[in-house]
């Protein structure tokens, strides 16, 4: 699966946004990239306080992005094309412009209207300190204080994003209802599934008491256990409502956990075999470039997803991280949080190389994989976009001090020796600046260049489809040096990936498929990947 975040894959109006329209005259492009589908991050009407998670309508496209008639001609054209089509739900909350929250502010307490929504008193004399302690993911309070309609100070809402993202209530019947429909609306046009944003977060402890966050005020819910609003138990009777209502369809349709959680234990609970039908994995996603990391990881996944029957995703990135190629080239190359690692210098080269390699792992891995914009290209982190251009809500909620995600969002270059690179016709300004030496990392340059990402990833997309054992679910390790991952996929085909530090012979039997880097002779250099098949 490839994601597109629309606003910058391409635009076809000279808007400087990207657009619907833009990305389904580029959808031969990823048929030809040879992925299987799209996910497409949210499209719906938003204020894009939190880059479009933050929504005021769930039945409709943002103008910025077209019409529903845009959005159905992607779909279909996908489906001729043979892509499924993905898109976003984001059930934890909705924006603060959003028609419900704007009727729970006119309501006042203790109404329906308010019920919708996590509202309550604040604590002190005066109700001056907030109902508990809980943290916003970008920064400070998880909640905010109103002004009543007389004009005093009145109830707090929890938001566990940005303070314009207010929480929804899921333990209020309205609100399952109306999440009813919004699916079967999607379903309705033919969209294949939906990836469910934030999955943790909607069920929250009963009395909604404090957290313990032992000292740490960071939102790290991958070491999170037992927290009273992230991976609540009772969320999952939600999704066995949802996974009910997708199976009353026919054909195929598929729902996709974002779970940030903190085992892969835990995530499997998301995954039986009357809830959602597989999730991200972000353990490994934010795991170090290190083979005994990564080795457990995997494992660890594999182990706790059988028992359940649900298929492990691979994913390395997304539009919430920082891109491969700046992560793998820092001293930092794990990423428990988003701004681990910044500030540090990193070597685009060394990235580059690790990024190769990486993707050549996660593709020989068995199941699904996720391949966000950019990455086919080798496109690095944005790390010195002006302070003015930022729009992330991390930054300001930080004070600055953290600059955010919008370095990993900065508009594609297709085309072209400068700027806007074929993003935007007519040499139109994109919403956020690219830098001027992306003019080598355009689809363009790539495609003529047989050693470039692009390249890369075209090759190993074709093999995984054409190649049967890479298809196979079994994965059988095999003795290897420190540093070093070696194991059997369906028998005939092997992965080799090298971390060790020094070259190692690759084994005389076998044949080499594809390599991240080229080689010299039998040996594979240090951050390095191999497919092998065994000789005839």
């Amino acid at each position: 699966m490839y994601e597109v975040y629309p606003r910058s894959f391409a635009d076809s109006d000279g808007d400087g946004d990207g657009d619907l329209e833009g990305l389904r005259q580029r959808l031969p492009y990823l048929a030809e990239l040879g992925v299987d589908g799209i996910w497409i991050a949210p499209w719906y009407p938003s204020p894009m306080a939190d880059g479009g998670y933050d929504v005021s309508d769930f039945c409709g496209i943002h103008p910025m992005f077209g019409t529903l008639d845009d959005a159905d001609a992607v779909v279909r054209e996908a489906h001729q094309l043979g892509l499924k089509v993905i898109i976003d739900i984001v059930p934890n909350h909705t924006s603060d412009q959003h028609p419900w929250f704007q009727a729970a502010l006119a309501a006042g307490p203790g109404s329906p209207e308010r019920g919708r929504y996590l509202f309550r008193d604040g604590r002190g004399e005066s109700g001056e300190v907030p109902p508990n302690n809980w943290i916003s993911c970008f920064g400070g309070h998880g909640w905010t204080r109103v002004v009543e309609g007389d004009g005093r100070p009145g109830q707090w809402y929890q938001h566990s994003f940005a303070s314009e993202q207010p929480d929804l209530n899921w333990a209020n019947e309205a609100v399952l209802a109306a999440f009813d429909d919004i699916i079967r609306f999607w379903l309705d046009r033919g969209v294949d599934g939906l990836r469910v944003d934030a999955a943790p977060a909607l069920a929250k402890a009963a009395g909604l008491p404090d957290a313990d966050y032992g000292g740490d005020l960071r939102f790290l819910t991958l070491e999170w256990i037992g927290n009273p609003h992230w991976d609540v138990d009772d969320v999952h009777s939600i999704f066995r409502r949802w996974r009910a209502l997708g199976d009353a369809y026919e054909g195929d349709r598929v729902f996709v956990a974002e779970a940030v959680v903190s085992s892969a234990e835990r995530l499997s609970h998301y995954l039986r075999s009357d809830e959602l039908h597989s999730a991200f994995n972000f353990q490994y996603m934010k795991s170090a470039w290190d083979a005994g990391v990564l080795r457990d990881v995997v494992e660890e996944t594999l182990a706790a997803l059988a028992p359940v029957g649900a298929p492990a995703t691979w994913v390395l990135t997304s539009h919430d991280e920082v891109r491969p190629v700046t992560r793998y080239g820092r001293r930092t190359t794990s990423s428990a949080h988003f701004a681990d690692g910044e500030g540090e210098t990193s070597d685009r080269a060394l990235g580059t190389r690790r990024a190769r390699a990486a993707a050549m792992l996660m593709l020989a891995l068995p199941g699904g994989a996720y391949i966000y914009q950019g990455e086919e290209l080798g496109l690095p982190q944005v790390d010195d976009l002006p302070a003015i251009v930022l729009q992330d809500p991390v930054f300001k909620r930080s004070g600055g001090a953290v600059r955010g995600r919008d370095g990993c969002r900065v508009p594609l270059p297709w085309s072209g020796a400068q700027t806007p690179f074929g993003f935007s016709p007519g040499g139109a300004r994109p919403w956020l600046p690219q830098p001027v030496e992306w003019a080598e990392l355009t689809v363009e340059a790539e495609s003529a260049d047989p050693d470039s990402m692009l390249a890369l990833y075209r090759n190993a997309l074709r093999l995984r489809h054409d190649v049967g054992e890479l298809r196979a679910d079994e994965i059988a390790w095999r003795e290897a040096p420190d540093g070093v991952l070696d194991f059997d996929r369906g028998g005939g085909a092997r992965c080799v990936v090298n971390i060790s530090g020094s070259a190692i012979e690759l084994d005389p039997e076998y044949t080499v498929l594809l390599s991240s880097v080229p080689l010299e002779g039998e040996a594979l250099p240090p951050d390095a990947t191999a497919w092998l098949v065994r000789r005839a």
